[in-house]
Formats: C-alpha cells, structure tokens, sequence
C-alpha cells in the first residue's frame, strides 16, 4: 500500500513532468526563431532545429533593404507606442483617481459598465473606429493609429483603482483641510505615491501598440507608414518567404529586445503594481 508521502512525490513528479512539456511547447519556437535569425538559410525549411553555419547578414538586410524600410517602421512602431502609451497612462490614472477618490451619484453603474465594456477585445471596434477616422483623414496615420489605441483606455481603470483604494483617505482629507483642490491631490500627493502602479500602467500601455498587427493592418495601407508588426508580416507570403524567412525572424527578434529589457529592468515595481492594485477593488 503506498504511503501518503509516497503519493505526494508522485504527485509532484507528475506535475513537474506536466510543467516541464508544456515549458518546452512555449519556449521551442521562441528558441528555433532565435536561432533561424542567425541561420545563412534564408527560407523557412531547415535540416535540424540548429542552423549549419551562422551569420548576422540577416540583420544587417534589415536596415539595407530600402524596399522594405524597417529602420523607418522601427520609427514609426516607436512613435505611435509612446503616443499611445501617454494618452492611455494619463486616461486610466485620472478615470481611477475619479472613481477611487470621488463620490458621486452615477459611479458604481460607470464602473460596472467599464468593467463589462473593457471584456471586450478592442479590435471588435476596429471596423467602426476605420470608418469614423477616414472621415477626418486620421486613417493611414501615425498620430490616428495611436488616438484609436487610446480612445477606450479608460475602460481598463480596476488595477489602478484597486491600488489607488490602497491609499489612506486620510490623506485627501488632511489636503482639503489645507485648501488643496482636487488637482493638487491628484498631481502632489497621489502621484508621487503610486510608483509601481504607475510604471505598470506605462508597460501595459506601451506593450500594446508596440506588438499589435491587427488593428494597425485595417488603419494602415501605406508601407512608409507601416509598423514593424504590418511590415514584416508581408515577408511571410508566398511569394517572399523562401527568401525573407529568417530576416522575418530577425526582425522579430530585434524587436522583442526593447520589451525585454524594460520587463527585467522594472519587473519589481511591475509585481508590485499588481499585487497593489488586486488587494482592493
């Protein structure tokens, strides 16, 4: 008869064996892309997983093909992604500001309806958003394309509010017996007292643009106005792949750098903006 830690070893060696196949599903392609990045073998077939002789030709093409600009893609991606990540930081922290600290007649039916309305993936809208821009000339833009990935920010304030409820009432009330306004609260004292929620908001927001392809394909049609994600996607058609593969992956990689690094330089402050903003809400 198998004793209970005898059980709890096989149940611990069948979840490991679990985690360790499903690691290896997620991480082998993002390994092979890597590696076909460096591979002299410009289409998508290979003999093994490892290239048979390496090369950094394939980024290098990337800024010399002036067919394919991506160095003028890499700008536009940049531009829209700061643009976006501005407006959509500065909506979401002043809606939750709002709801967090203000009381007012209509605030729990906004919220359940932001919270209902924000469930929903915002490419839904895409089609609709296309037709209201063309008639402004916002379509094929950079500044239309960043104003349509912004416009419904605001339905994204529950983390935020949650950390916002996190900090003592106490002190707006000590403010208001000072004379400070709501502004000043705002800007002087909750501000600087929601570091991690903030640089949370700010890597959601700027994550977003940065790697979306489908709403930036509909509003897009002009390759100088491309973003990497539209640009590079073409390199998989058909007619293109056999040579483009692997500066496909190149490119992709090259852009997966920037997010990286900014994950691991502010990871402590992106846990604690989360955690934060889930203990209330």
């Amino acid at each position: 008869m198998i004793g209970l830690r005898s059980k709890r070893v096989i149940s611990d060696v069948v979840i490991y064996l679990i985690l360790l196949v499903m690691v290896f599903v997620w991480l082998f392609p993002l390994v092979w892309m890597v590696l076909k990045a460096f591979d002299t073998n410009t289409g998508v077939s290979s003999v093994g997983i490892f290239p048979e002789t390496y090369t950094l030709n394939n980024f290098k093409l990337l800024f010399q093909d002036s067919n394919n600009p991506y160095g003028r893609w890499l700008i536009n991606t940049l531009v829209i992604a700061l643009i976006s990540c501005a407006i959509t930081t500065m909506f979401i922290l002043m809606v939750s500001f709002a709801l967090s600290r203000m009381r007012f007649s209509a605030r729990k039916k906004l919220m359940n309806i932001g919270l209902i309305l924000g469930l929903f993936p915002g490419f839904l809208s895409m089609i609709a958003l296309y037709y209201i821009f063309s008639q402004f000339n916002l379509t094929n833009n950079i500044f239309g394309l960043a104003l349509a990935y912004s416009l419904a920010s605001g339905t994204g304030y529950y983390i935020v509010k949650g950390f916002f409820d996190t900090i003592p009432m106490a002190i707006d009330e000590a403010a208001r017996i000072d004379g400070a306004t709501k502004n000043r609260i705002f800007w002087q004292m909750i501000i600087p007292l929601s570091k991690p929620i903030i640089i949370y908001t700010v890597l959601t927001s700027f994550i977003s643009p940065w790697c979306d392809f489908i709403m930036a394909s509909v509003f897009l049609s002009s390759p100088k106005n491309f973003t990497i994600a539209v640009g590079i996607r073409n390199w998989t058609t058909q007619t293109m792949i056999a040579d483009y593969f692997a500066r496909f992956c190149a490119g992709s990689v090259l852009i997966s750098i920037p997010i990286v690094i900014m994950f691991l330089i502010m990871q402590k402050f992106y846990i604690a903006g989360i955690t934060g903003g889930a203990a209330k809400g």
